[in-house]
C-alpha cells in the first residue's frame, strides 16, 4: 500500500464508483461499512479512488474526456466542417442531447450528479466517527485534509459548470427527502464552504505523503487554479470587487506555497514535458501521470499527433498569430527580421519556442481544417518514421501510447499565480513587481530548448519588462495591457490542453468565439501549395480549398489557378456557430439541467431551479 503507483489508480475507481443515481444514495459497498474504517491503510485505499475521477491525465484506452487534444471547443482550435455548438436548448434528460454531452466536454467538469460530493462527505464523516482514536494527531488531520480537499475541488468544478448547486456538507441518508431534494444552494454560500476546506487543507494536508501521492503542494495548485477562477468570475461575472479580491489572495497565497517551498522549477524543453515515459521526478511536475503498458494502462493522445493519420481538427489563424516573436512582441509590433513572414520555416526562428514544439513544422493536408498539425503530445522520435520511412513505432499507434502526461505542473502554478497578482492589483492589491514577473513569466520563457529545436532555428523569448510592456495594436481595449500579456502566455503554454475555454468563461470573453465577428477562427496556416503542395492542385479539390491574402482576398481553388494558391489556408468545408450571444432563454457561461430532473423534484413535491439564463421547459 506504500507505493501505489498512479498509474493503478484507475483500478481503484471500478470498485468504488458503481454509484451513478443523481442524487448520490448511499452505494452498497464495503468502504462505507462501520468494520471498515480500522486503519490508516483502509483510509488511503478510499482516498485512492478520487485520483482517477480527479487526475484524468491523457484518459485510458481510448477514453479521452476531459484530456488534452479533446479540447478544441474554444477560440483557439478549427474543425473540419461546422464548428461545435453552444447548447442552445435545455436537455430532456441527462445524456438525451448531443447540447448536454457538449456542455460536459466544454466546460472540463462534471455533470449534475454529486457522486464524488458524497463520497468525500462519507470520508470526513468515518474519520470524524471512527478514526480518532485509531489515527495519531498528524494522520487525522491529513486524511481530514485530504476529503476536504476533494470536496472542495468537486464543487468547484460543479459551481464552474452550473453556478448555484446544493450545497451538502455531510452524508445524507437515502430517506432524507429533505436533503437529497432540496434546491441550488446560492454560489457565494458554496465557494465560502469551498474557500474554508482548502484553506484547511493547505495548512494539514502533510508536506510529503510519498511518491505520486496528493501532499500539501498539490493541494495548493490546485487551490491556485480554482481561486483564480472564482476571482475572476466575481469579478467580471458578478462584479463583485470584494469577493474577487477574496479569492484573488487565496490563488496568491496558495502559489506562495508553493514557490516559496522550493521544491520545483523549470527544468525541461516544452516538448519533453509531454513525451516522456517517466517524469515523477522532474521539478516541473507537481502532479504527474505514469503509464504502464506491463500494467495494461494505456491511452491514446499521442496516437493523435503521430502524422499518420488525419485529423480534424487543428490551430486556427487567430491562435497563430497570438504567438510572440522572440523580442517578446506581437507580430505587428515586433522588430524581428520577418516578423510578418507566416511561412513556417520563418515562424519557427520568429516566434516563441512553444510554437515550434506544439505543431509539426510543415504545412500538411493531414491537418484537414488547418494544414497545422498538433504535435505537442508526442515524443519527437515518434515522429522520425517520417524521414526514415514506414510508420509509427506501436507504442505511438492505437491505444497502446505509454508516455506520462504532468496532471499539474509548476508552470501553471507560476501563471496562475502572476494572473492572481494583476488581477488583486485592480481590485485594491499591491502593484505588480519586475521581481514577480521574472520569477513567473520570465522563468517560463527561459526555460531549456531541445537541441533539435536549436538545430530549426528555434531562440527563447525575451524577458517581459514592466517598463517596456508590448502594446499589441490587436488588444482588447478592456483588458489591461500587462493582463493582455499574462493572458496570452496562458495561450501559449497551455494550447489543446484543459484550460482556454474555463478561461474565456471566466473572463467574461465568449464572444472571442464569434465565428461572424473573427473569420480567422476558421482559417488556418500559411501556405504556398505551387511550392509545398503541388500535390493538393488536383481535380478533386477544386472548389474544396482555398487561400486568403493578407488583404483579406478568398482566392478558391477552381482548377486552373494553381499559382494564385498562396496564402492563408480556409477550407471552403469550415463554417460558423450559430450566434449564442444575447440569444434569448439562453446563457452560454452556465449549463442548464435537465427538464427530467426537474420533474423528478416536482414529482416528489419539491422545487428544483433552473440555472440562470435557462428556462424550466425545454426550448
Amino acid at each position: 500500500m506504500r507505493r501505489y503507483k498512479f498509474l493503478l489508480f484507475i483500478i481503484f475507481t471500478a470498485i468504488f464508483t458503481s454509484c451513478s443515481d443523481i442524487l448520490d444514495r448511499p452505494s452498497l459497498t464495503t468502504a462505507e461499512d462501520d468494520t471498515f474504517w480500522n486503519s490508516e491503510q483502509k483510509v488511503r485505499l478510499y482516498a485512492n479512488s478520487f485520483y482517477a475521477n480527479f487526475f484524468v491525465g491523457y484518459g485510458s484506452g481510448w477514453t479521452t474526456p476531459y484530456t488534452p487534444m479533446n479540447y478544441n471547443f474554444n477560440d483557439d482550435a478549427v474543425i473540419l466542417g461546422i464548428q461545435p455548438q453552444f447548447g442552445r436548448v435545455v436537455p430532456t434528460s441527462l445524456g438525451s442531447t448531443s447540447a448536454d454531452m457538449m456542455w460536459k466536454s466544454d466546460f472540463a467538469g462534471p455533470t449534475w450528479n454529486f457522486y464524488w460530493i458524497r463520497k468525500a462527505n462519507v470520508m470526513i464523516d468515518r474519520i470524524a466517527r471512527d478514526m480518532g482514536s485509531v489515527l495519531t494527531a498528524n494522520a487525522y488531520n491529513h486524511w481530514m485534509g485530504i476529503a476536504r480537499f476533494y470536496r472542495g475541488l468537486e464543487y468547484a468544478r460543479l459551481v464552474n459548470v452550473f453556478g448555484d448547486v446544493p450545497y451538502y456538507s455531510h452524508e445524507v441518508a437515502n430517506t432524507d427527502y429533505d436533503e437529497l431534494y432540496k434546491d441550488r444552494t446560492p454560489r457565494n454560500e458554496v465557494m465560502d464552504s469551498v474557500y474554508n476546506d482548502f484553506i484547511y487543507a493547505m495548512q494539514n494536508v502533510r508536506l510529503n505523503d510519498g511518491e505520486m501521492y496528493v501532499n500539501r503542494y498539490v493541494v495548493a495548485s490546485f487551490v491556485s487554479r480554482w481561486a483564480l477562477f472564482e476571482g475572476s468570475w466575481q469579478k467580471y461575472y458578478y462584479h463583485n470587487d470584494e469577493r474577487a479580491s477574496k479569492f484573488f489572495q487565496l490563488a496568491i497565497e496558495a502559489g506562495d506555497m508553493v514557490i516559496n517551498s522550493g521544491k520545483y522549477d523549470i527544468t525541461l524543453d516544452f516538448r519533453t514535458l509531454f513525451g516522456s515515459t517517466d517524469l515523477t521526478k522532474a521539478k516541473d511536475c507537481i502532479l504527474y501521470r505514469r503509464y504502464d503498458a506491463a500494467q495494461g494502462v494505456t491511452h491514446s493522445i499521442t496516437s493523435n499527433c503521430n502524422m499518420n493519420s488525419p485529423i480534424a481538427e487543428g490551430p486556427n489563424l487567430n491562435l497563430i498569430k497570438s504567438f510572440l516573436c522572440i523580442d517578446g512582441k506581437d507580430y505587428q509590433s515586433s522588430d524581428v527580421e520577418n516578423a510578418k513572414n507566416f511561412s513556417m520555416e520563418n515562424m519557427i526562428k520568429t516566434r516563441d519556442s512553444r510554437f515550434e514544439a506544439s505543431f509539426f513544422d510543415k504545412p500538411t493536408p493531414m491537418a484537414l481544417s488547418s494544414y497545422l498539425y498538433v504535435v505537442k503530445f508526442i515524443p519527437r522520435e515518434g515522429l522520425n518514421y517520417l524521414k526514415d520511412g514506414g510508420t509509427p513505432a506501436q507504442e505511438y499507434q492505437g491505444v497502446k501510447n505509454v508516455t506520462g502526461y504532468p496532471v499539474m505542473r509548476y508552470a501553471e502554478v507560476l501563471l496562475n499565480w502572476i494572473e492572481a497578482k494583476a488581477e488583486y492589483a485592480t481590485v485594491g492589491g499591491p502593484a505588480v513587481m519586475q521581481s514577480d514577473i521574472d520569477i513567473s513569466i520570465n522563468k517560463i520563457r527561459n526555460r531549456p530548448l531541445a537541441k533539435e529545436a536549436i538545430a530549426k532555428g528555434v531562440k527563447k523569448t525575451a524577458p517581459m519588462k514592466l517598463t517596456e510592456l508590448n502594446v499589441d495594436p490587436n488588444r482588447d481595449t478592456s483588458v489591461s495591457p500587462l493582463l493582455w500579456e499574462i493572458r496570452r502566455e496562458r495561450r501559449m503554454e497551455f494550447a489543446f490542453e484543459y484550460a482556454r475555454i474555463i478561461d474565456l468563461r471566466r473572463w467574461g470573453k465568449l464572444n472571442y468565439m464569434d465565428t461572424d465577428a473573427n473569420e480567422e477562427l476558421l482559417m488556418g496556416t500559411w501556405v504556398n501549395f505551387p511550392k509545398e503542395a503541388k500535390d493538393e492542385l488536383k481535380a478533386g479539390n477544386v472548389g474544396k480549398i482555398r487561400v486568403v491574402k493578407k488583404d483579406g482576398k478568398q482566392i478558391a481553388y477552381d482548377g486552373k489557378n494553381g499559382n494564385e494558391m498562396v496564402g492563408f489556408y480556409y477550407r471552403i468545408q469550415n463554417r460558423g456557430r450559430l450566434p449564442f450571444l444575447g440569444v434569448p432563454n439562453m446563457n452560454p457561461y452556465l449549463a442548464p439541467i435537465s427538464t427530467n430532473q426537474i420533474e423528478s423534484y416536482k414529482n416528489r413535491g419539491y422545487q428544483l431551479t433552473q440555472t440562470e439564463g435557462w428556462p424550466s421547459t425545454a426550448n
